[in-house]
């Protein structure tokens, strides 16, 4: 019996009627995506490029959390072409570019998740659980319909070149990243800096002009809430190994004594 593939995250994002909250897997570990993924929240994003984690994590994450109706997103280290192809033959049909600054950056991505003529993706799906070995029926016909591509403006030259980004055929939403965005305004560590907000404000106002979905990365309730309001249409609120180490760090300060004001127990 042919098999279906499930909605990609731009069809979430296009039928949901409020914002599709998410979190971060940086772990690498398969059990801690499948917690994660039965939690209730909306997405999960897979990190390749500031986790510990290669194509063959990437793999067992995405089968663990297929049991649930969680959409997962792997970001990619960096827009190669080689890698998104194989991150997209392990099955992955949602993509997240890093570090895209302009048009052209946009378009490269583009057509690393197509095939030829329109693209330049390597055709392996009957070697990959993409088309699951082939029994996905005209896999390569509608290979489109399958995958989604979302790319990261996180400089100030992108914010810049936000609204042209978005515009670019193909891209289905642009993720803002206010870490680096801070970073590349001189700011490091101050993503609520007001200066860097308005930066952020800014892409939104430009990637929702250009009629695409933007989304951003905001632990701090308040700050999700903030860009919320001002239209995010996804966010990220936490991270798998934040959740562990703040939940550690809880029960130590209730069970484990600290120093006297002596200096000693």
């Amino acid at each position: 019996m042919p098999l279906r593939l499930n909605p990609t995250f731009r069809d979430r994002l296009a039928g949901a009627d409020r914002a599709l909250a998410g979190v971060w897997l940086c772990s690498g570990s398969p059990l801690v995506a499948e917690i994660c993924a039965g939690s209730g929240l909306d997405w999960t994003l897979v990190d390749m490029e500031h986790a510990p984690n290669g194509l063959e994590s990437v793999l067992a994450q995405l089968q663990a959390v297929a049991a649930y109706p969680v959409t997962p997103v792997v970001r990619v280290p960096a827009n190669d072409a080689v890698t998104i192809k194989q991150v997209l033959d392990l099955g992955a049909q949602n993509v997240l570019v890093p570090m895209v600054n302009s048009a052209a950056d946009a378009e490269a991505a583009v057509a690393a998740v197509r095939y030829p003529p329109r693209g330049r993706r390597g055709v392996g799906s009957a070697l990959g659980r993409s088309a699951r070995w082939n029994r996905v029926t005209a896999y390569l016909a509608d290979a489109d319909a399958h995958v989604s591509l979302f790319v990261q403006v996180e400089t100030a030259d992108a914010v810049a070149a936000a609204g042209e980004i978005a515009s670019v055929d193909g891209i289905d939403g642009v993720f803002v990243g206010p870490s680096d965005l801070a970073a590349s305004m001189g700011l490091l560590g101050e993503q609520t800096h007001p200066d860097v907000l308005t930066a952020v404000h800014a892409a939104f106002d430009a990637v929702r002009g250009a009629g695409k979905p933007v989304g951003v990365n905001a632990f701090d309730p308040a700050v999700a809430d903030a860009y919320l309001r001002e239209g995010a249409s996804f966010v990220l609120v936490g991270a798998d190994v934040g959740l562990l180490a703040r939940g550690c760090e809880t029960l130590a300060a209730r069970f484990v004594p600290g120093p006297s004001a002596t200096g000693h127990d």
